[in-house]
């Protein structure tokens, strides 16, 4: 799926976003060769897998003039060029090579699919690494066939969100939103020759993807509606520091950039009129994805060097202040987060109060001495300097985001009315609940630390919530067959909405199980598998959980300029 111009070592952006429209009267049908599926500028060619009840299509993209071929849709297309990030164990890998020509999706269709709702995944990976090529058929499966599913990728690392007046004014800033964008409107003028509906359309992502989400969701200060999508679902919204296009963040990871590539501004001049956008314009991949890493590499433990800004037009504000105000595109969110999400990122040498406030120096470079003791003064229910680091991370990075767009699709006094929107939270607490570890949760196949019972009934949470526009479980199935009562009153059986006043919860938990150790970054988590696991879901207050979350979000929003995010 190809949305910019090719000139050599960079992409970019042509005026239009458009992907064009098609007219034509293109269907789906069987051949001997595969499932194909006319979309009036090429016929692909997919895979029926029989004992799913899926077409399974791997790599179409946007229109192109091909129109006398049939076009293979059989095995995956490349992952776009991969930028790794600034965790030490990683620090030496600069990821996969991948291929500037990467913007395709891929598609799970249930066989003789009509009008069914459409679930596009966004994948994440700190805007610098993963591919679109996560399998959606347990899903779909798990929820009878009842939908259809996209998986997408873009542009990553400094090819998808390089930043700095000039790229601003040469070229474009967040391409890789744009990216996403423009497979959001292709799924709405092509899903339907694959049984789909592009009225009922739900977006969702994990991490980077979920912030990804939640830029969507914001997307021209929210004027969209329901053009695009009508519900979303984020999974630990990613929130990085949030900079404009030309402060002074994002200009020096630019000018970082250009340095690595060979681009600096004496290497660019040379005594000519080339600037050091056209210098990087002429480099060849290779080159530019190892500068792309080496200054993420570089980077502060735990960071990206190239995530997403604010640029004035795609993205208008930060989240934390355009979420307080509501303005935001779709009708229904769904938004999650896991206990223990800073870890993965935070140095394990955090082991003093002066170490502490050193590392927050570092990672908030706005703030001053005094917002640091303000800081820290939020997080004294614990006396671990380490603890308070991991929540720190953890709270302002991805869980306070995920607080704040439940909140936003809080209706109030008007969510009777049709249009109304509405917001739904979950917290997921199977030990241990790392950044990610929800993820085999719902889409499989499950982790030793999650059971049948379990994983059946995550997945029936995203399925209603795609298929029906509401999360709510039956007993049966949020209690779980292993319950000793199966079909007893469950919270989740009649999921209540979001907001402010009522900031009600779902916790996804089990118990039960056989205990075992496992070690992440030099620390035994004690984690439980089967036999004997039995779901535990049960509804909680948002805003006093974990020791008055919902106060040190608020505290996060107060200072979201020094932040920012």
């Amino acid at each position: 799926m190809r949305l910019g111009v090719t000139i050599t070592g960079v992409w970019l952006w042509t005026a239009s976003l458009s992907l064009g429209a098609f007219s034509g009267h293109a269907r789906a049908v069987n051949s001997s060769t595969g499932p194909q599926v006319d979309l009036g500028y090429t016929v692909y060619s997919g895979v029926s897998n029989a004992s799913l009840g899926l077409n399974i299509f791997k790599g179409p993209k946007a229109p192109v003039v091909n129109k006398t071929a049939v076009v293979l849709a059989t095995s995956f297309a490349p992952a776009c060029p991969q930028s790794m990030f600034s965790l030490e164990p990683l620090a030496a890998n600069p990821g996969g090579l991948g291929d500037e020509d990467c913007l395709f999706l891929n598609v799970y269709a249930p066989t003789n699919s009509s009008k069914l709702p459409v679930l596009v995944w966004i994948h994440g990976g700190g805007y610098g690494a993963g591919n679109g090529q996560q399998d959606l058929s347990a899903i779909i499966n798990t929820n009878n066939n009842s939908f259809i599913g996209v998986a997408i990728q873009y542009r990553l690392g400094a090819f998808g969100f390089l930043a700095s007046n000039e790229v601003y004014r040469k070229g474009v800033v967040n391409a890789g939103i744009l990216d996403q964008h423009a497979a959001l409107q292709w799924v709405q003028d092509y899903i339907h020759l694959f049984g789909g509906d592009p009225k009922r359309v739900t977006i969702s992502g994990e991490s980077a993807g979920a912030g990804s989400v939640m830029l969507h969701a914001m997307a021209y200060n929210g004027t969209l509606g329901t053009s695009l999508f009508i519900n979303s679902i984020a999974a630990s919204p990613y929130l990085p520091e949030q900079y404009e296009y030309k402060d002074w963040q994002p200009s020096q990871s630019y000018y970082a950039f250009a340095s690595q590539a060979g681009c600096s501004a004496s290497a660019a001049y040379g005594g000519t009129s080339q600037t050091i956008f056209d210098c990087l314009v002429a480099k060849d991949t290779d080159t530019l994805q190892m500068a792309s890493f080496n200054v993420s590499a570089s980077g502060v433990y735990g960071t990206w060097a190239f995530v997403p800004i604010t640029d004035g037009i795609y993205v208008q504000d930060v989240p934390s202040q355009q979420l307080l105000r509501k303005q935001v595109n779709g009708q229904r969110f769904l938004s999650g987060n896991n206990g223990l999400e800073g870890f993965l990122f935070v140095p394990r040498s955090i082991t003093t109060e002066s170490a502490l406030a050193q590392w927050i120096h570092l990672l908030f470079p706005l703030f001053t001495n005094n917002d640091v003791t303000a800081l820290i003064a939020q997080y004294n229910y614990t006396s671990d300097s380490q603890t308070k680091a991991d929540d720190i991370y953890g709270e302002t990075t991805f869980v306070c985001p995920s607080h704040w767009l439940a909140e936003a699709y809080s209706s109030g006094s008007n969510a009777s009315s049709s249009d109304a929107k509405q917001g739904f939270k979950y917290h997921y607490s199977v030990p241990a609940p790392l950044h990610g570890s929800d993820v085999s949760g719902y889409f499989g196949p499950a982790s030793p630390n999650q059971g049948s019972d379990f994983e059946k009934a995550f997945m029936t949470i995203w399925g209603n919530f795609i298929t029906t526009n509401n999360p709510s479980l039956p007993n049966l199935i949020a209690n779980g067959a292993s319950s000793p009562s199966p079909s007893a009153s469950n919270a989740a059986s009649n999921w209540p909405s979001y907001s402010k006043a009522s900031p009600n919860m779902i916790n996804l938990n089990e118990t039960g199980g056989v205990a075992f150790s496992a070690a992440t970054n030099g620390v035994n988590f004690t984690e439980y598998s089967g036999p004997g696991l039995v779901n535990n879901i049960t509804l909680v207050n948002a805003y006093t959980w974990e020791n008055g979350r919902g106060s040190r979000c608020d505290f996060w929003r107060k200072i979201s300029a020094s932040v920012p995010e």
